[in-house]
């Protein structure tokens, strides 16, 4: 039998796929075999590596749809055809709900929930002409099953993600598949900017069932399952990478005895 997770002669797109989760998943499917094409709005100084195969870079800035169509097409002018999509890009800063302006929550979703729309629309497109169709997945967070304080219109941006996946992969099966990630808090290049220092790290990993958080392998890994024949009756659905979740805080809070 065939490995299921040998990924010779595919191609695949990861959006924003030059750093952070992004890069991670770019390194992930070219240790696998996949000849992958990452995009961004500006080319990373140095591109994911491994297995001996490095990605091609595409400049795209995924808001603009004639940039992605651009992306897709030369995908299919390098590698003849776009096995696996991964729409990664996305993210946002910390603003006030209260007091944000329209504009900004406008742009907001639309990079993480127009764009990831655009973009699989393009894909589909390709994928629906292969034999054997293709693979879409989208990054979503805990964002998604959560409150987001601070992040209100990408949480909703994310939770709208999950919902659109569900739609597509009713609508384009059973040729494509569609599914999406649910990332828990991951320890990238950036983490400083959200968690602080190293020690602000390993407490905020304390948090989290599994004693850690989330590396960008881990959720390489998941999309490589995702993508592979062993999830080829996977469908529709989200798969949580987040280490068991968050503990309730009322856990710490309560003074009940034990």
């Amino acid at each position: 039998m065939k490995n299921p997770f040998d990924f010779a002669g595919k191609a695949v797109i990861v959006t924003g796929g030059g750093k952070g989760i992004g890069r991670g998943i770019s390194e992930c499917f070219l240790a696998a075999g996949a000849d992958v094409l990452i995009c961004g709005r500006s080319e990373p100084e140095e591109l994911p590596s491994s297995g001996g195969k490095t990605a091609h870079f595409a400049l795209c800035d995924v808001k603009v749809v004639e940039q992605i169509n651009a992306c897709v097409e030369r995908a299919v002018e390098l590698f003849g055809r776009v096995d696996v999509l991964v729409n990664n890009a996305g993210g946002a800063p910390h603003a006030d709900a209260a007091s944000v302006s329209p504009r900004f929550s406008e742009a907001i979703i639309k990079l993480n929930l127009i764009a990831p729309l655009n973009f699989s629309q393009a894909a589909n497109a390709v994928m629906q002409e292969q034999d054997d169709g293709g693979s879409i997945i989208n990054i979503a967070s805990v964002s998604t099953i959560r409150p987001s304080p601070g992040t209100a219109a990408y949480g909703a941006a994310k939770a709208g993600l999950v919902n659109l996946g569900g739609s597509l992969a009713v609508e384009w099966a059973p040729r494509v598949r569609v599914n999406a990630v649910i990332v828990g808090l991951t320890e990238t290049e950036q983490s400083h900017l959200h968690y602080g220092d190293e020690q602000g790290v390993k407490a905020v990993g304390a948090t989290i069932p599994m004693g850690r958080m989330a590396v960008p392998d881990d959720i390489g890994n998941a999309c490589l399952f995702l993508a592979s024949p062993a999830a080829s009756y996977v469908s529709g659905t989200s798969f949580a990478v987040h280490g068991g979740g968050e503990k309730p805080a009322f856990l710490d809070a309560a003074n009940t005895a034990e």
